[in-house]
């Protein structure tokens, strides 16, 4: 199964000038690039890093009312959705141009809440009389089949992680009502709560829609989603690309599962001449298909017409909408309010016609000169891991060899796609935001049909320009960093360069380091799942990861819940990777341009290892802390600070670290991935 590496936080800053040019100009942050009015410097470095770099502000700052946590990657995003809020009403003001007629359209259907509420149930009751006409278990498996309704199994286009050239049909899980398998089935009073929440919010949406007996059928879905949890697969077992790796056709489908009815089933959905499945979790699939069999018929209407509730809530009246942000905003991640309305209808666009704003967000607020110095920094870094690998002891020369070849064939794609998505086969109704949803479902679905049997197109985006974050494909092999996040704080060509290379060059570094971790290490120079690594070295990196997973297991943000080291693995070792890869660029950049001054009292290196922790500012609410931790494979911000640079010996020497410290480690307990 295809997987992508989300950075979902972190710092970048740039500047090509020498060591001297942080004055020049201003840089939004400070007088160098960081505000050091957050910094405790009461709080010793060797102690919490984190907290001597962020402890003043983690102290004063509050978490706003509607958002789960609190940062710079909560602030900036607010920035950008004003500025695609400006563009999108504009675009509504112009009917003239089809493109921008169809994002308008979208918008104001879905912030006239009077309309919503003067049709009531009425554009509702068509996709729930498809599920109530629904006579036997051949019919239930068709409807399951569309796009958008809710099934135990997904299936989905992607390419062959074997042959990235071409596509191929993937299945697996699909997701639940609740977020993870753990909340199911984990014992205690918190996720009894959780469970029983739950349960009377699967009544009220029954009640809500009017559909008696709701009760009843709330005691049906929550058993029946608790038997499919005890058959999925856990997050950590999903991040091995072999163990999700098993192509099957038409016979070993219907082995497995025949319930599904694949041939039939597969025709529905236009993949008819597909002779293979590649199967992400069999157990998984073969489990779901007994369900189907076993569990009443009735039950899986309800729970098909729940999930439709819930799934399209907010495109309902208002009374759905309220209550589906009482269990999943307030109940599962603590969040007090819910957004104001055009926030909302800002974020269905971008997942709807995203790449449309994304047109017009690029036009008003993109330069090429942004993407140039980006280029040369994706350049230096390149020439840090190189560096790295080239050096690591632990490596032979057979999977050096290989490795610098998977480095010389990233492609790096900064800004904004090159080609985007034509949309204007979607059909957008100016009046009923729920039919805009199911079409935007539709046209996807569509979209992905239609590359099949072509070779994959390597110039597609799974972000949008306007998003604030990053990621890495290992199938591609590509590094992609959307315009938005390339913003102060995270991109600011006046700051200190001391500054650019410990926020944007440690985030690139991690969307490399990807390439390398214990997934991404899996896929060679093209993307194809293939075993590169000798033995021997494969070995010595298992050592490095497995202290890593021990180290992190040790970590306990909340009471009784544990970081787990094995889910997090990936997004550790890039963050680890990719600090080393940025210190070594750096300490390039000085050996070109000289030892940097030192500012406000602070040497070069330090300031560095500043940025670096000033990067990952944030905090989370409890009950959005516990769904990460439980589900998510990022260590939450405070330990991917701490947790890292207590393994990186420059740190040690920066801040003068030494035992007794509460962070100090041992040189030989330290992992290091180079």
């Amino acid at each position: 199964m295809s997987f992508r590496h989300l950075l979902l936080v972190a710092g970048a800053v740039l500047a090509t000038a020498s060591s001297s040019a942080w004055a020049a100009a201003k840089p939004a942050y400070g007088t160098w690039g960081v505000d050091t009015a957050d910094m405790d410097k009461s709080v010793k470095p060797g102690d919490d890093f984190f907290a001597y770099v962020e402890g003043t502000w983690l102290k004063n700052h509050p978490i706003a009312e509607d958002k789960r946590g609190a940062g710079y990657n909560y602030d900036l995003p607010d920035s950008t959705e004003i500025e695609v809020r400006n563009l999108v009403e504009q675009a509504g003001e112009s009917p003239s141009d089809p493109m921008m007629r169809q994002v308008g359209d979208f918008y104001r259907a879905y912030m006239d809440e009077a309309a919503i509420e003067a049709h009531g149930l009425a554009p509702l009751q068509p996709y729930l009389k498809r599920i109530a006409a629904v006579k036997d278990r051949h019919q239930l498996v068709a409807l399951m089949s569309d796009p958008s309704y809710a099934a135990p199994i997904g299936i989905g286009i992607t390419a062959d992680e074997k042959d990235p050239t071409r596509y191929t049909v993937a299945s697996g899980q699909a997701r639940l009502g609740l977020p993870t398998r753990d909340y199911y089935l984990l014992k205690g009073d918190k996720y009894d709560s959780i469970r029983k929440a739950y349960h009377a919010y699967i009544a009220q949406m029954f009640d809500l829609a009017g559909i008696p007996g709701g009760e009843a059928k709330a005691d049906a879905i929550l058993a029946l989603e608790t038997r499919l949890s005890r058959d999925q697969w856990t997050p950590e077992k999903r991040r091995d690309p072999q163990a999700t790796y098993n192509p099957m056709n038409r016979a070993q489908l219907m082995k497995l599962a025949p319930q599904f009815d694949w041939t039939a089933t597969l025709k529905h959905m236009g993949l008819g001449n597909m002779p293979t499945v590649v199967v992400g979790e069999p157990s998984t699939v073969a489990a779901a298909g007994k369900r189907i069999a076993d569990v009443p018929l009735s039950t899986w209407k309800d729970w098909m017409t729940f999930r439709f509730l819930s799934d399209h809530a907010q495109f309902l009246p208002k009374a759905f909408d309220q209550a589906n942000f009482a269990f999943y905003g307030k109940t599962l991640q603590g969040i007090p309010a819910q957004p104001v309305r055009w926030k909302r209808a800002v974020r269905l666009l971008d997942a709807s016609l995203g790449e449309a704003v994304g047109q017009l967000y690029i036009a008003r607020h993109w330069t090429p000169d942004t993407e140039r110095q980006v280029d040369e920094l994706v350049d230096d870094m390149r020439a840090g891991y190189h560096d790295l690998i080239s050096h690591a002891s632990w490596m032979d020369e057979p999977t050096r060899k290989e490795a610098l070849q998977k480095l010389a064939a990233f492609d790096p794609r900064v800004g904004h796609p090159v080609k985007y998505i034509d949309y204007s086969s979607m059909k957008v109704s100016r009046t009923d935001p729920l039919a805009n949803d199911v079409a935007s479902d539709r046209f996807e679905w569509n979209l992905e049909l239609s590359r099949l049997g072509k070779p994959v197109d390597r110039s597609l985006w799974d972000m949008t320009p306007q998003t604030v974050n990053a990621y890495y494909d290992p199938v591609m092999n590509q590094v992609t960093f959307p315009a938005a996040q390339l913003q102060p704080p995270f991109f600011d060509a006046n700051a200190d360069p001391a500054v650019n290379y410990g926020e944007t060059g440690a985030t690139i570094g991690h969307e490399m380091g990807h390439g390398f971790d214990d997934e991404g290490r899996q896929f060679d120079a093209k993307g194809r799942l293939r075993d590169w690594w000798t033995k021997q070295s494969a070995a010595r990196y298992k050592v490095h990861a497995d202290m890593l997973v021990k180290q992190f297991d040790s970590y306990e943000p909340l009471p009784g819940v544990h970081i787990k080291g094995e889910l997090t693995l990936g997004e550790n070792l890039a963050d680890l990777g990719g600090l080393e890869a940025a210190y070594t660029a750096y300490r390039r950049y000085v050996a070109r341009h000289g030892e940097p001054p030192v500012i406000d009292g602070y040497t070069g290196d330090q300031r560095f290892f500043i940025a670096y922790a000033a990067s990952w500012q944030g905090k989370t609410r409890e009950e959005a802390l516990r769904q990460q931790l439980l589900g998510n494979p990022h260590s939450p911000e405070k330990y991917r600070v701490d947790g890292i640079v207590r393994n990186f010996d420059p740190w040690y020497k920066a801040f003068d670290v030494k035992p007794g410290d509460k962070l100090y480690l041992p040189p030989d307990e330290r992992v290091h991935v180079w």
